[in-house]
């Protein structure tokens, strides 16, 4: 924790005792926080996913390259939008 005295202007403070200020007043840290997933659903969701049609999306999925970003209950497919993106240009 720094220590700046409240009557201190914002424009004398250096970056670093900026940010620790605003890390502080918000009470979580602004470095390290989670990476929020993207998560698209269906056969469609993958054609929004690579841009492509429905026909692709399905060849898409029926080849395998991104089974571990895809998870699927019966009818219901939940895809991770940004693994399966790595997944597919890793395969090539």
């Amino acid at each position: 924790m720094i220590d700046i005295d409240p009557n201190t202007r914002l424009i004398d403070l250096t970056v670093g005792q900026l940010l620790e200020l605003i890390e502080s007043a918000s009470g979580k840290p602004t470095q390290g926080a989670p990476k929020e997933r993207r998560l698209e659903y269906g056969i469609a969701g993958i054609a929004r996913i690579f841009n492509c049609s429905i026909s692709t999306a399905n060849r898409i999925k029926a080849s395998g390259k991104i089974d571990k970003a895809i998870s699927q209950r019966g009818r219901l497919i939940v895809i991770d939008s940004d693994k399966a993106i790595e997944l597919f240009n890793d395969g090539k």
